[in-house]
């Protein structure tokens, strides 16, 4: 029988400002334990979570920061270790009820290593761009290759898995879930709203730096496991480098072959505005969001090319900031 006193939270954040206090505060009212690691804030985040009582963990400004590092730290700092941890990101709001069924799934499964469930946006209609992040986070419940940085873990498996790896700047949630999924545990996602998230992207430029930053992540964790992100990796090639180069090269010389690569493009955007408003997305937005992912090829191929070049130069793989 497992109560909430087998459980602590580990919440992470920079500049979070609001979006910090509201994380804090949906904890605060569980009475759990927090806490929060914070990556060099500028404001007043790190005062905010002393007034509402957070352990606090302030990362080492000289060593380059990361979601995966700051995880870590927080999870070594729970003295006495809990038997599961939540693992939250301090622009989300934990739903009522999350914990409990959480907690009840892993103790009536001990198969299941990691337990999430649905993550879903404030503010969807703020911008495109929050909307997209809202179908993002649409996922089946069931069983699952991988999650998100919000997810309850068992302790003792974080341990034994040396937990996230700090050398990866994006996508180092699911390099974690694959290392889980390898070593024979089930991680499962049950159909409930488990965090409120506040994407607060607004702005073309911002998209577009998270796309880079994606492209980074296929790039980065494929090294690790050659299977992530194959598909993805294969379509921002094509999408990003193959078919506008034989575009240009159309233009140039064979007018038929830019009207077969635009004829390529033109299926794939009807392809994937169908594939939104099956999703349950009216067709308007379908239409807008499905340039979106079309453009957004380009931005992961400079994400992975990005990746490539720090790779061969021995760069250390700073984050790619979007907020």
């Amino acid at each position: 029988m497992t109560d909430q006193r087998d459980i602590a939270v580990v919440a992470i954040g920079r500049n979070e400002g609001a979006r910090l206090v509201a994380c804090l505060t949906s904890l605060q009212r569980l009475g759990l334990r927090v806490v929060y690691v914070d990556s060099g804030s500028t404001d007043a985040s790190l005062q905010a979570a002393r007034d509402l009582g957070a352990q606090i963990v302030e990362l080492d400004l000289s060593v380059p920061f990361t979601a995966a590092r700051a995880r870590n730290a927080g999870f070594h700092a729970l003295s006495p270790a809990p038997a599961f941890v939540q693992f939250i990101d301090g622009d989300c709001v934990l739903e009522p009820g999350w914990i409990e069924a959480g907690l009840k799934t892993l103790a009536d499964h001990p198969e299941i290593g990691i337990v999430t469930g649905w993550r879903s946006e404030m503010y969807p209609d703020a911008s495109i761009y929050n909307g997209m992040a809202e179908v993002e986070w649409r996922r089946p419940a069931g069983d699952i290759a991988s999650c998100g940085g919000d997810m309850m873990v068992r302790a003792d498996l974080f341990r034994k898995m040396d937990g996230f790896n700090p050398r990866i700047i994006a996508g180092e949630d699911e390099e974690f879930c694959t290392r889980v999924r390898k070593a024979g545990w089930r991680i499962h996602r049950l159909p409930l709203a488990m965090t409120r998230h506040d994407a607060n992207i607004l702005l073309f430029r911002q998209w577009w730096q998270r796309a880079v930053r994606t492209g980074h992540a296929y790039a980065q964790v494929s090294m690790i496991h050659p299977e992530y992100g194959s598909r993805e990796r294969k379509r921002a090639w094509l999408y990003g480098a193959v078919l506008p180069g034989l575009a240009i090269l159309g233009a140039a010389l064979w007018p038929w072959l830019l009207v077969v690569v635009l004829g390529i493009y033109a299926a794939s955007y009807a392809r994937t505005t169908q594939g939104l408003v099956r999703n349950g997305l009216s067709s308007r937005d379908a239409m807008k969001q499905a340039v979106l992912l079309t453009v957004s090829k380009l931005p992961n191929l400079l994400g992975l090319l990005t990746y490539r070049w720090r790779s061969l130069r021995n760069r250390e793989m700073v984050l790619i900031e979007y907020k």
